[in-house]
């Protein structure tokens, strides 16, 4: 799915019927300005798509855009403008705060951690705990923000985790029996202590995902085995620690909190008095 169609279904999800509560006001036709302004501080992303979304709802819509994707924007900054049929102005105001807002969201709190990996050869990723059917936005929002997309979906890498490895009958099994069918993928293989990964270093995997483990254990796995594959922390990440398990020597730290528990950034949308 395109993000033309993203933006299409959305706007139709919101419209319906038609927005009555601008059809019963009979707005004359009137070229009107309306600005959209941060009322905080963040990166933002989705601007493009924001502009894509009024001009879906009205192609005579003239829009002027002050800020770029990735741009930081303080409090008070004009991001767009936007003239024209004030009832069209209407009708894609709230459809494309929202894609604004939601992936400002994502890159501000995506560069907050990314800062916090300075000076370390770390890594952020992301995750597939994205919103269904808005992953690339949102995949695209992280990368806006100075983080690395993770696979995209189940197709374009293998990750073994607990469900596969019990169903397969272990570890080496598990990886076995891909490599016997897999001849262009990685192989990750996620892990909850240092025994496991020495079973998936031996069994040849590109890279391990130390699930939830604490720091001394991540220090642990690292010196052993961070020559040997790739090493990857998942579990418990936070602004507060992602330093610190950084510093550990860890090539890759991923985190679902980047597309399922940032905080949407405050944009309004304003005609102009």
């Amino acid at each position: 799915m395109t993000w033309t169609d993203i933006i299409r279904l959305a706007l139709e999800e919101d419209l319906g019927s038609g927005d009555i509560t601008t059809r019963y006001l009979d707005l004359d036709p009137v070229s009107e300005q309306a600005f959209m302004i941060a009322k905080a501080g963040g990166i933002l992303a989705g601007v493009e798509i924001a502009r894509e979304t009024f001009l879906t709802v009205d192609r005579s819509l003239k829009i002027t855009l002050y800020r770029k994707d990735g741009d930081k924007v303080s409090r008070g900054k004009e991001i767009m403008r936007v003239e024209g049929n004030p009832a069209s102005i209407l009708q894609g105001e709230r459809t494309a705060l929202n894609f604004l807002q939601r992936l400002s969201g994502i890159a501000t709190l995506t560069h907050a951690l990314v800062c916090e990996l300075e000076g370390t050869n770390a890594r952020l990723l992301d995750t597939r705990k994205t919103t269904p059917l808005l992953r690339s936005m949102e995949k695209y929002a992280v990368r806006v923000g100075g983080g690395f997309n993770h696979r995209f979906g189940l197709f374009d890498m293998v990750l073994l985790k607990e469900n596969h490895i019990r169903a397969a009958g272990g570890i080496g099994e598990a990886v076995r029996r891909v490599q016997e069918r897999n001849t262009s993928h990685k192989i990750e293989v996620e892990v909850t202590n240092i025994l496991e990964l020495e079973e998936a270093v031996r069994a040849g995997v590109d890279r391990v995902m130390l699930d939830n483990m604490d720091l001394v254990e991540i220090k642990a796995c690292v010196k052993r085995f961070g020559k040997k594959c790739e090493l990857e922390v998942s579990g418990g990440v936070t602004a507060a620690n992602i330093r610190q398990i950084a510093r550990t020597g860890v090539h890759f730290i991923s985190s679902g909190a980047l597309t399922h528990s940032y905080k949407s950034l405050d944009i309004s949308l304003l005609f102009k008095e």
